[in-house]
């Protein structure tokens, strides 16, 4: 069977950590490896908005020697004008690999079951496996070691990315606390898997409340924006919620000395994070936006060397 990148867990923990040590010599030599040399084409259907992802999938595949073929999923209509196993076997037929963004992440294991070529997932609405690696990518440079590093998400525990620190940390073992207000946790089945996963790999996951308790030592502090796309209309309730779980100056001081601020973007500043935190001398975010390239090389010229592989 073809192997895919759909969620966080679809690499093991040696595998993930051979997809990050090839998207860090991607990056010193951004040049030298081309695996979709000819060109061969990917596929990046945007269903949503996108700017990081657009571009630096676009850049990453010129890098690896291949041709992106951008198509606009709502012009294309899938699911409505044409169904997702019919788009899937149309792409599948033009492209090496398929790269979407989209909401439903069933329309995305659809698009797998029959494309019949890799398949990666550039942002869903439960899952942001491509951020994660980047992200993962930003702690190493930073911090070394990713195991036993403490990471504290603060916000939104139930948004795509919460739901992926919880599932790719375990799988690096780092320890991770999603701290959210009632109503804005995790998926519990998410937090199950995530724990399944750091027994093995010596990490941790859990939920922490209090904000302030959760990033208590923390070597990461990560959050995201608080009103997703799709979620506009609720914008009011939820910052009212959430206030209280700005990563302000006050929270970041709780976390260790010398612990990194992180955000995916685009960020709203006085809102889910502080204008002098992202702008200030601990943020990592523009690394964070770098990196979405070097990891995103390195997930589709790892697929690449895997046709026909067997699914972990």
């Amino acid at each position: 069977m073809v192997r895919h990148l759909l969620r966080d867990d679809d690499l093991t923990p040696a595998e993930q950590a051979e997809v990050l040590a090839l998207a860090a010599e991607l990056k010193r030599a951004p040049y030298d490896h081309k695996p979709l040399a000819g060109p061969r084409s990917v596929a990046l259907v945007f269903d949503k908005q996108t700017l990081r992802t657009q571009a630096s999938f676009s850049a990453g595949i010129a890098e690896l020697g291949g041709f992106p073929m951008v198509v606009d999923g709502r012009l294309a209509g899938i699911g409505v004008r044409e169904s997702v196993p019919d788009v899937a076997r149309v792409l599948g037929r033009q492209a090496s690999q398929i790269v979407w963004r989209t909401a439903e992440q069933a329309r995305l294991e659809e698009m797998a079951e029959w494309a019949g070529v890799p398949v990666i997932n550039a942002l869903t609405d439960t899952f942001h496996p491509c951020q994660l690696l980047a992200d993962l990518l930003t702690v190493g440079e930073h911090k070394g070691a990713l195991a036993g590093l403490k990471v504290a998400f603060v916000g939104d525990g139930g948004c795509n990315l919460g739901h992926s620190w919880l599932v790719a940390g375990a799988t690096a073992g780092m320890h991770v606390v999603v701290s959210a207000p009632e109503g804005y946790d995790p998926e519990p089945g998410i937090v199950g898997t995530a724990s399944g996963i750091a027994a093995a790999t010596g990490g941790s996951a859990r939920l922490e409340r209090d904000p302030y308790a959760a990033v208590a030592g923390a070597d990461v502090v990560v959050t995201d924006t608080w009103v997703s796309m799709g979620h506009e209309d609720e914008a009011p309730v939820r910052v009212a919620a959430l206030t209280p779980y700005s990563l302000t100056s006050d929270l970041l001081a709780a976390a260790a000395p010398d612990a990194i601020a992180m955000h995916c973007l685009p960020a709203y500043r006085g809102k889910e994070i502080a204008a002098e935190v992202i702008d200030g001398p601990r943020s990592v975010v523009w690394d964070e936006a770098e990196n979405r390239r070097h990891a995103q090389k390195a997930v589709m010229s790892w697929l690449a060397a895997r046709p026909g592989e067997a699914t972990a």
